[in-house]
């Protein structure tokens, strides 16, 4: 639909715009026809969408609509995820989730905020959009069902990992009172039996009780982890989705392991489709943040406004790149730039580095173009 479509149907009155601002007991609904029209607003329960599928039917009669009118929607994206969007489609609704950051606020230094304020911008920022001004917020880009699920797999493994760090940390805290460093390893519990403290005596009862509680968290995390790993190696020994295609392609890079492979492609390249290098970079958070005004003009540092695994994962890769990768034409332009910069430089190329490397990436898999000078692994 083209602007001024959509800005002819807002005035005639054809349009049902409709926002939901979602908390975890009960979520608000606000109604309107355009910007000079006091909104309508209710409540229902928390998860109650039968409830709000009945308030938009209300609304239409309170507002004089027809049961043809569009009814246009939003919500920002949260805890929530994105299940109310596929309903809300799936009943006619024209509905779209935003990135709550690209809601603009008042920069004073106290400002009024509750759920009827909130509930009122994005009224009156959804009509305005519809209206035709694209730049009033971001739109998420909803995944398909599948590519959300693909995406739990290594999610689960970053969780597990965290757990098993902090688990270990805390066994090793906890020896630590008593004087013991011993490595925490699959044999702990042997282990306790031999340990002494400074005097001679056994750990007491209670502390080793504990640390044998934590041991055994400890072990089945260590084992789902090791199970996670098997079903991926199998995955990518079997599995001939194009998902999977895009893995084994991205790992033939020397460089790029399976679980750098694996994240890139299920978190950013399997499911995005990108018109040019700059939404690749934009993506990521990668891109530079200037401040020029008046006299004052000076770099910020990248956005950091996409997708969090995907820059930490690409800054991890652009440092193996470096390794192995030395004659290729990113890591030399790399080392004539920045080598002699010192540490503080090097990690400000490397970031420099990394969204180079993803735009590469990106035109590897999209059109087969390997980077300059890269070696590729034997099949």
């Amino acid at each position: 639909m083209t602007t001024a479509a959509r800005t002819e149907q807002v005035s005639a009155g054809e349009v049902l715009f409709v926002a939901l601002e979602l908390g975890n007991s009960r979520w608000k609904i606000g109604s309107t026809i355009g910007l000079g029209q006091k909104p309508r607003e209710k409540t229902v329960q928390g998860g109650d969408v039968a409830g709000v599928l009945e308030e938009i039917e209300r609304a239409r009669k309170r507002f004089g609509l027809g049961g043809q009118a569009q009814v246009v929607s939003c919500y920002e994206a949260g805890r929530d995820g994105f299940w109310l969007h596929r309903k809300l489609v799936s009943e006619g609704v024209a509905n779209i989730v935003i990135d709550p950051a690209s809601m603009g606020v008042d920069r004073r230094k106290k400002r009024a905020k509750t759920d009827r304020i909130d509930l009122g911008k994005l009224l009156n920022h959804l009509v305005r959009w519809h209206g035709g001004e694209s730049k009033v917020w971001s739109v998420v880009n909803v995944p398909a069902v599948g590519d959300e699920d693909a995406r739990w797999f290594h999610r689960e493994q970053e969780e597990l990992s965290r757990e098993r760090t902090a688990i270990t940390n805390r066994i090793k805290g906890l020896l630590v009172t008593q004087g013991v460093r011993i490595p925490v390893g699959s044999d702990l519990v042997e282990q306790l039996e031999g340990v002494r403290l400074w005097d001679g005596s056994r750990l007491p009862p209670q502390l080793r009780a504990r640390i044998c509680r934590e041991h055994q968290r400890l072990e089945l995390i260590r084992a789902q982890m090791k199970e996670l790993a098997k079903q991926r190696r199998e995955a990518l020994r079997r599995t001939a989705d194009v998902r999977m295609e895009q893995v084994r392609k991205l790992r033939r890079l020397r460089g790029v392991g399976d679980t750098g492979a694996w994240i890139m492609v299920m978190e950013f390249f399997a499911w995005r489709k990108f018109r040019n290098r700059r939404q690749v970079a934009s993506l990521a958070g990668l891109t530079s943040t200037p401040y020029d005004s008046g006299d004052g003009s000076r770099d910020q540092g990248i956005d950091k406004a996409g997708n969090r695994r995907v820059r930490v994962v690409a800054v991890e890769l652009a440092w193996c790149w470096l390794r192995f990768q030395p004659r290729s034409e990113l890591a030399v332009w790399f080392e004539q730039r920045f080598a002699g910069r010192g540490k503080k430089g090097r990690r400000i190329g490397i970031v420099a580095l990394a969204r180079k490397l993803l735009i590469a990436w990106w035109r590897y898999l999209e059109q087969d173009i390997v980077p300059a000078g890269a070696v590729l692994s034997a099949v």
